[in-house]
């Protein structure tokens, strides 16, 4: 049963949990992009128990079609993964990324933060500022901190909407070495590349990356 929050609030009482976790629920529903903890107290009246609400919320839409996720230390409601392919289009708008984009991107995925100088160091050739300037207008690479190093160089990192893109709760879902080795992405002797050394790791990065709406 619902209840008039605003008498709750008035009368100087703590809202019951149902009505908290409505509240994030409507809060997440209404956003464009995942939501973090501090994010969705801010809007919620003084008080909530953001972190619970979320919890109450995660059992609740278990095993339904929609689920409530992790995506980088923020929330949202996404389609179960095993219904992705309800929401496939038969037409889809493609930009492919250059191979040097591609490769840069596994690089600052499985080395963030991570220099440019670095970057061209296990690429072997030079990043050009276009090819950083493509990943960070796509809003899948950020400016990190800077080193504490002569120079102070800026490092790149991936953000939360990288994740969001591919499915991953955080940068510890990355696939390992293990995993790309059963998928034959990568050679048993670990050959060498942009991510632990195959090219067709960057490859199949770039399967993924390519149709973007």
């Amino acid at each position: 049963m619902n209840v008039n929050a605003t008498e709750f609030l008035a009368e100087g009482y703590a809202l019951p949990m149902p009505e908290q976790e409505r509240m994030v629920e409507a809060v997440l529903f209404a956003s464009r992009a995942p939501m973090s903890p501090r994010e969705i107290a801010e809007r919620l009246p003084r008080g909530c128990d953001v972190p619970e609400a979320i919890a109450g919320l995660r059992r609740r839409y278990e095993g339904r079609g929609v689920q409530l996720v992790a995506v980088g230390g923020a929330w949202a409601f996404r389609t179960a993964a095993d219904l992705g392919f309800l929401m496939s289009r038969e037409v889809v708008e493609t930009r492919k990324l250059s191979r040097a984009a591609i490769e840069t991107l596994a690089i600052v995925a499985y080395h963030q933060p991570v220099t440019r100088a670095e970057i061209e160091e296990i690429r072997g050739v030079s990043v050009s500022g276009g090819t950083l300037d493509q990943l960070i207008e796509l809003g899948w690479v950020k400016m990190g901190q800077r080193r504490q190093t002569p120079g102070r160089p800026a490092t790149f990192v991936v953000t939360r909407g990288f994740l969001d893109h591919f499915g991953l709760g955080s940068e510890k879902d990355l696939p390992g070495l293990a995993e790309l080795r059963a998928a034959g992405l990568v050679d048993n002797d670990g050959g060498a590349g942009p991510l632990f050394g195959a090219e067709e790791a960057a490859d199949d990065f770039a399967d993924e990356a390519c149709a973007l709406e």
